[in-house]
């Protein structure tokens, strides 16, 4: 194990994984993604802004939610964020359909690329390749 300072509270505990926060700031963050959640059920027209200032929550905290796809929204909702490779506004997660499918595609043809094919000597065919003894006498 490893000891290290909370980045919430600055108290010194042992880091296990994950982000560098105790396990008492981390029962608070998960305290404010249930108060939020809630709150969007209630009001599932609500922006980010309004959920931020109604629940205290900050709103980076809010789209790291919608990014890991814990917190996701009815297609009517004004709540979307942007996909970080084009930019086209989504509901949850990181990429929008169109992206993640080229990601897709892209991992799949360079996994599918032709592997190489290594020269094994041995199972040459080759019957002018002999072995050799230098000294012939000595055996």
């Amino acid at each position: 194990m490893d000891i290290k300072n909370c980045v919430k509270c600055m108290k010194l505990f042992n880091y296990v994984s994950g982000p560098s926060i105790c396990a008492s700031c981390r029962k608070s963050i998960e305290d404010q993604f249930k108060e939020v959640r809630l709150y969007i059920r209630k009001n599932p027209k609500a922006t980010i802004p309004e959920v931020g200032e109604t629940c205290n929550v900050d709103t980076k905290q809010i789209r790291q939610w919608i990014r890991e796809e814990r917190l996701s929204f009815s297609e009517d909702s004004a709540i979307g964020i942007e996909c970080e490779m084009c930019g086209k506004t989504i509901r949850t997660g990181r990429y929008c359909d169109g992206c993640k499918t080229q990601i897709a595609n892209n991992l799949d043809s360079a996994y599918k690329k032709t592997e190489v094919k290594e020269d094994n000597p041995y199972d040459s065919k080759d019957t002018s390749s002999k072995m050799r003894f230098l000294n012939k006498d000595n055996m």
